[in-house]
């Protein structure tokens, strides 16, 4: 008997990310040397989250704070990331505004359940990540705005224009996973006008306005000139439509800590509260303590994004030279300058290729096993983050990447490069 499931369930699609890590598992078990540039996430032998925060953690479960948190989080931490919220970006909210659950993933379900209705549609750009699949689980529609790589593969308000009047969400990160780049303030502005005409039209007519949801994980990750720009801070209007993701998982390492939050206008916060309450999503009440004397330490904060941010940036920019160096050289490559987050978007040029062994590369995936296998280079083609098959782009995460690694990593890639005609 053949087994029956929700249809929700039966078209939910898998993570293409975790297929290829598999592959890449497989790989290093049987002993091969791979350089392993996919997963979004930490070695945290490499980058070990703050030594206070561990110690703060250390020390709550050594007072046994081990029980419930408040379905909302808990107080003393609400307090320190709304001073926190401050300190770093200038906008002022109350901790009733804000919300703490196990990381970012449980957020931005809970925001997809509480303004969503079945068939409602979600804009949203690809590349990007996960959004697709939110938009699945709440029953909606998705529309798709594929960007340009001229365009850092941001969308434009000229993409959204044609869109926004159907849309009840609109769905944006900044900085991108996975592009690893960011909005320039007009970029955002414009937006930010398209959202506040489409809801004063909205508000005419008492509809469902259209929101915004702003997730800035990767906010405190920039570097060189590029700064972060927030819907808020530009337009105080969008304050009432714009609900904002953020945590400590990316800029402090911690990704397995699970300490994230979300704020915005109250009722939206307040029902987000109650799905996430049913759900039991909450982060560990010893971790919330831990990241609320944390956060307080200014100076070990500063200390630690300092450090971090030189690491990863070192990686970044390395990666891009030497990418840059293959293209001098003639090679199928391109690269977008570092930006921000842990990302990097670079571009293979090879379909059409031939191998020693006389295969042609006939499609992306076929270019993406090709590396894998030549260059022992695991990364991720963009069409997992929802762009068109076709797609000749790439991410690279520098996560778990070792300083003393990339030289080898680009002979390596070199040669295999080399041998393809």
């Amino acid at each position: 008997m053949e087994l029956k499931v929700s249809q929700m369930a039966e078209h939910l699609i898998g993570s293409e990310i975790i297929k290829l890590a598999g592959e890449v598992k497989a790989k290093i078990a049987n002993g091969e040397k791979i350089y392993d540039l996919t997963i979004g996430d930490f070695n945290p032998k490499i980058f070990p989250i703050p030594t206070a925060l561990k110690e703060e953690i250390i020390a709550a479960y050594e007072h046994e704070e081990t029980n419930y948190p408040p379905a909302n989080g808990m107080e003393p931490l609400r307090k320190s990331i709304a001073s926190f919220l401050e300190k770093e970006q200038g906008i002022v909210y109350s901790p009733d505004e804000l919300l703490v659950a196990g990381g970012a993933r449980p957020l931005i379900y809970a925001l997809y359940q509480a303004i969503l209705d079945p068939q409602d549609k979600v804009v949203f750009p690809v590349p990007s990540w996960n959004n697709n699949h939110y938009t699945h689980l709440a029953h909606s529609q998705k529309v798709f705005v594929e960007t340009k790589a001229e365009n850092n593969f941001m969308p434009s308000a000229t993409e959204l224009k044609d869109l926004i009047g159907e849309a009840t969400l609109v769905a944006l990160c900044s900085p991108l996973n996975p592009t690893g780049t960011v909005f320039s303030k007009a970029q955002l502005a414009s937006i930010c006008e398209l959202v506040l005409d489409e809801n004063t039209r909205r508000n005419e007519k008492g509809e469902k306005p259209v929101y915004l949801m702003y997730d800035q994980i990767y906010n405190l990750l920039t570097f060189g000139e590029t700064k972060h720009f927030d819907p808020v801070s530009l337009y105080p209007e969008m304050r009432p439509y714009t609900i904002f993701i953020d945590g400590i998982s990316k800029s402090l390492a911690a990704t397995g800590v699970r300490v994230g939050w979300a704020f915005g206008p109250g009722k939206v916060i307040d029902k987000m509260k109650s799905i996430l309450g049913h759900v039991g999503a909450w982060a560990p009440k010893a971790e919330q303590v831990a990241s609320a004397k944390y956060l307080q330490q200014v100076e070990q904060v500063d200390a630690y994004l300092t450090h971090f941010k030189s690491e990863v940036a070192f990686r970044l920019t390395s990666i891009f030279e030497g990418f840059q160096a293959l293209k001098q050289k003639g090679y199928k490559v391109h690269v977008i300058a570092p930006q921000a987050a842990i990302y990097l978007s670079v571009q293979f040029d090879l379909v059409g290729k031939t191998t020693e062994s006389g295969d042609v590369l006939s499609d992306v995936k076929a270019v993406t096993s090709y590396l894998l296998n030549e260059a022992k280079l695991a990364i991720v083609p963009f069409y997992a983050f929802g762009t068109s098959n076709d797609s000749t782009w790439y991410r690279i995460s520098i996560g778990t990447l070792k300083r003393e690694d990339i030289p080898a990593m680009f002979i390596q890639l070199e040669d295999a490069l080399a041998k393809l005609k």
